[in-house]
């Protein structure tokens, strides 16, 4: 038998210390596990003599730490591959320990090295996480509470992986199917300026050279030409004024939420923002009751997955009557932010105490139907933005062939 010293997180939460008696190392992380709970460092005491100095330099590292960024990609990754190493029966320091080695990404080798320190310094994983906001989302940490507070950890962080990924992979297909639309608008939009800036300047001076009356759709033309051209300025100081007069009105709270309840009414696009709203608040509230967090904290952290002013605020009036003793379904009957299908079924989950698992049933249900918005509103939008680009530049070459052709029947008319 060898003497081991471990650090563990009991399942009330609190950080305990002290030494075991095993045959080997993979046997004390497995009756720390048994008897006492989450195991963050196990070594034997022979290697617990070695002493770290690590107040000044967590400190340090947490500065800095601060202005650390992570793409969506790695914020996967750092979660699947901690996953994956907790898994494999290594504990918390460990697993940090060659994460912060083997990382070859700076970003991801930095956040390892900091969460490692941190954690021998005695914070919990949780604790450590919650100084990268910008990294780790409210939701991303209670979960990671909740895993070290169950000692499910390693579970847990596998759900989150699934979470990250099913989140990523819904936000990706609606930004692909805009792509299409968004190059004809830009390729368009170029098309008239070329038309209007090139071609419809030299034929002016070639139509004043003849002293001949144009017809009315080319003196239109050249009209707005000149307008273009001598007052490009004017429109680009009034696009920017209106810009900045939204920005202004958009930044008090209440022109906030009335710009964001506006969007939801736009048709198609706020139809967008509603069933990608309702898919993601039913995966995500699914996800987190099925990891044990009470209604009322997934309320909590749901509050701002939305990202709309009018939803958060109406979200918040649903948690204080739920706070108030009334069911979810009932407190967001009536409310106008969900259909009655998605409140019926949320009911249904309530009713069979099922309601973690209907709501991850819910939210497949609303992003299958996401799909289909997609793909309908990306099949309409490509043709409506040719016929538009279409009409104008048939208006200019029609008001280009009128004076062509009154050219033409003057000159025949001077030749008989």
């Amino acid at each position: 038998m060898a003497g081991f010293q471990y650090t563990a997180r009991s399942k009330d939460g609190n950080l305990l210390e002290g030494s075991i008696e095993a045959p080997d190392r993979s046997a004390a992380i497995f009756q720390v596990e048994q008897e006492i709970g989450f195991p963050i460092k196990i070594v034997a005491k022979a290697e617990s003599a070695v002493k770290r100095s690590v107040t000044a330099t967590s400190f340090a590292a947490g500065a800095n730490g601060k202005s650390l960024r992570l793409s969506h990609s790695h914020q996967f990754l750092f979660t699947e591959q901690l996953a994956h190493l907790l898994s494999a029966g290594m504990t918390l320091d460990e697993a940090l320990a060659i994460m912060e080695r083997r990382m070859q990404q700076p970003n991801l080798k930095s956040l390892a090295s900091i969460l490692h320190r941190s954690l021998v310094d005695g914070r919990s994983l949780s604790q450590s996480l919650t100084p990268f906001p910008r990294i780790f989302s409210p939701l991303y940490v209670n979960m990671v509470a909740a895993g070290e507070a169950s000692g499910t950890l390693p579970e847990i962080l596998r759900r989150l992986t699934v979470h990250l990924s099913d989140v990523k992979a819904l936000r990706d297909r609606v930004q692909q199917a805009l792509v299409y639309p968004a190059v004809l608008v830009v390729a368009g939009i170029l098309l008239i300026l070329v038309f209007m800036t090139v071609m419809v300047p030299q034929l002016t001076g070639f139509f004043g050279s003849t002293g001949q009356t144009l017809p009315l759709p080319t003196r239109i033309l050249l009209g707005a030409n000149d307008i273009l051209m001598g007052y490009w300025w004017l429109g680009a100081l009034l696009c920017f004024g209106a810009y900045s007069l939204f920005k202004v009105l958009t930044r008090s709270p209440e022109g906030r939420r009335t710009w964001d309840a506006f969007r939801l009414r736009i048709p198609g696009y706020g139809r967008l923002i509603r069933y990608r709203y309702y898919a993601q608040f039913a995966r995500t509230l699914g996800t987190l009751i099925e990891n044990g967090l009470t209604l009322l904290q997934a309320l909590d952290l749901l509050e701002e997955i939305s990202g709309n002013a009018h939803i958060r605020m109406q979200m918040s009036e649903v948690r204080n009557r739920v706070i108030d003793g009334v069911s979810l379904s009932s407190a967001l009957q009536n409310r106008g932010i969900f259909p009655e299908l998605f409140v019926d079924m949320l009911a249904v989950g309530e009713q069979t105490g099922r309601f973690g698992e209907t709501m991850l049933m819910v939210a497949d249900v609303y992003e299958r139907e996401l799909d289909k918005q997609v793909k309908i509103i990306s099949a309409l939008i490509p043709p409506v933005i040719m016929v538009a680009i279409a009409a104008i530049v048939g208006l200019v070459v029609f008001g280009i062939l009128s004076a062509v052709f009154n050219l033409t029947a003057g000159l025949r008319s001077r030749v008989t």
